[in-house]
């Protein structure tokens, strides 16, 4: 049944964003800033599906490998969870200065900035990722416990990401550091969207002119979508963090 659910998540994920990347790519009207930032998290989402489902199944078979073998294929689901965050973050911000600063947006969210906070989000999501490669793991604990159990075998283990993935690294670091804080600022920032347009809309009702009326009505939407797009990450993904939480402590 759970390889059948993840199948199915991969088959309706990899041609949906696609699909997202192709109509950026088709659609001129889209190439801004935003649709940057969302083809970015598209990406992320089409990774997922092409290789951290795959990697997940075979993690949920429990294949004998060796220890790094193992953190491979453990990896890169942190790393493409945080890209997504990172993402969902870029966009809160340009959705923020889009309805701050609507004049001057044009000059301060250039595409080469644009293109330089996409490429930070995902050097940070990398080594966020990786950080299990580079020590932080149950390596020693394991072979602490193969040492207290006499064994002197070849080191193999059983391939599971609790297995690999230190807990404390999973609460203290991913948690508490590269997942809540950027999820609560995020809904600060949307709440603080939805905030000055309702001031604008309210603010121009008596207007004669339409255009801010069109703008920030046009705002609305997005952020409403890009809204309810952090509202459906976080019902994903929390429950998890938060067993993470219980299992540790």
């Amino acid at each position: 049944a759970y390889i059948s659910i993840e199948v199915l998540i991969a088959l309706v994920s990899v041609p949906g964003n696609i699909l997202v990347i192709w109509a950026v790519k088709m659609n001129q009207a889209l190439r801004d800033a935003t649709f940057c930032f969302i083809v970015s998290l598209a990406v992320a989402d089409v990774a997922v599906g092409a290789l951290v489902i795959p990697l997940a199944i075979i993690i949920n078979i429990g294949p004998q490998t060796e220890f790094y073998t193992c953190l491979m294929v453990a990896c890169p689901v942190l790393i493409l969870t945080e890209s997504s965050i990172l993402a969902l973050l870029a966009i809160a911000v340009d959705r923020y200065l889009r309805v701050k600063i609507p004049v001057r947006y044009k000059s301060v969210v250039t595409p080469r900035r644009a293109a330089v906070a996409i490429a930070c989000c995902w050097i940070v999501s990398f080594l966020v990722g990786l950080t299990p490669m580079f020590g932080w793991n149950n390596l020693n604990k394991m072979r602490r416990t193969q040492e207290l159990n006499g064994s002197h075998t070849e080191f193999v283990i059983t391939c599971q990401f609790e297995t690999v993935i230190s807990m404390e690294y999973m609460v203290y670091f991913n948690f508490f550091v590269w997942v809540l804080p950027p999820l609560l600022l995020m809904l600060l920032i949307y709440l603080e969207v939805f905030n000055l347009i309702r001031k604008q809309l309210n603010k121009k009702v008596s207007s004669s002119s339409n255009d801010p009326q069109k703008y920030y009505g046009k705002e609305l939407k997005i952020a409403k979508s890009l809204a309810l797009v952090l509202f459906l990450f976080a019902l994903s993904w929390l429950p998890l963090h938060v067993l993470n939480c219980i299992t540790l402590f």
